[in-house]
This record gives structure tokens, sequence and C-alpha cells, in this order.
């Protein structure tokens, strides 16, 4: 075994070997508003769900080299308001444009071909092209010297029609294709699906359906 002590590396080291080794990631494409109303959007894969009850979800944002903070921080502590997006293969490509470093009063939307549709509950716009989108209100933050990580809790799914079975409360996957990302540029999609369950075939359930 190849033993690191994490003591003894730099900041850098230890972000390399965590990002590409704790993979694959969901990424969740943010959008917030800012003080003139631009819309911002902007994909994190350092996110991931936390919990049923109450419905909350985590993302980590990490401040820029000179400390400042980026769009997405600066618009979630100001207002308490934004929405996750799930990206799926057809919107990958528009999805990394979103990181793009555009000005403030710069919509990525507008730079990524993206366009903007009414949230229900809160102010931050949903993504129309996106296959989930969760309307959050921030539930709690967390700070250390590199990064803020906010804790969002859900108020409301929209999904795309089709996509969820709302008699039956489960999604249909064989419609659902989301993107991961792996290691350094790389990302992974969801085409090799596979079961390790031992029950019999007439008690499983499909992996079209969860």
């Amino acid at each position: 075994m190849t033993e690191i002590d994490f003591s003894e590396i730099g900041v850098y080291q230890r972000y390399k070997l965590m990002a590409s080794l704790i993979v694959p990631r969901p990424i969740a494409l943010i959008t917030t508003l800012g003080e003139d109303g631009t819309v911002n959007a902007a994909p994190f894969s350092m996110f991931n769900m936390l919990g049923e009850d109450p419905p909350i979800v985590m993302v980590s944002i990490n401040r820029l080299q000179d400390g400042a903070l980026k769009d997405t921080a600066a618009n979630i502590l100001r207002t308490g308001e934004f929405v996750v997006h799930l990206t799926d293969e057809a919107m990958c490509a528009q999805m990394d444009a979103c990181g793009a470093a555009l000005p403030p009063h710069h919509s990525e939307l507008e730079h990524a071909g993206l366009h903007a549709v009414p949230s229900r509950t809160i102010a931050p716009p949903r993504i129309a092209e996106a296959p989930v989108a969760f309307e959050c209100v921030l539930h709690e933050k967390l700070e250390t010297p590199s990064r803020y990580i906010f804790i969002g809790r859900v108020q409301w799914l929209a999904a795309r029609d089709g996509l969820v079975d709302t008699e039956q409360w489960r999604v249909r996957l064989q419609d659902y294709h989301p993107v991961g990302r792996f290691g350094a540029s790389f990302y992974l999609n969801s085409s090799g699906r596979f079961t390790l369950d031992k029950a019999p075939a007439a008690s499983t359930t499909p992996i079209d359906e969860m």
C-alpha cells in the first residue's frame, strides 16, 4: 500500500488526491441571483444529498486565489436561495460552458445557450433544459479557510415530464442519463448500469424504475 500522511503534504496535493479518488461525483449546476438581478449559473462537483428528513443537499464552494468569493457563494450568502440542477448527457457541454469566468453582470445561461424559467418557491430561476431541479433555501453553512459549505433545504422538485411516477414514487431510470465528475477534466456517463441483486427475478425492481 502507498501510505500518505496528509499533514505532510500541501493543499494542492490533498486536493488532487481526494478529487481524483473520491469519484464519480454528481454535478450540481446551481443558479442564483446577483444583486442586479443577473442569473448566475455555475457547476460544482463537491456536491451530494445528505438526507431526506429534512430534505437537505450539500455543496462546497472554494474561494478564489485572492480570497474573494465566487458569484454563487456570494449570492447564496446574500439571498439564502439557490436552485440545484442535475446535468444529463444532452446538456453536458452547456453545463461545462457555465464554468467560464465571466463578470458578475454577465449571465452564464446566455453564454451557454440555456434558458431560465421561473421557480415556484424562490427568486432564482430554474434552467429549462435540466432534467431535474431542486429549489433550495439555505439551511446551514460552514466556513473553512478555503471554502464555504452550504447545506440547502429542498422546498420543491421539478423533473422533466415522464421522469417521475408520482403514483408509485419511482424514477424511470431508463429516461435518466446523468453525468458525473471523474478525475482531472474527465466525466462519466451512466450508460453502463448493472445490479448485484441476488434476489429472484420476479421480486426485483427493474433497472428502469427505482
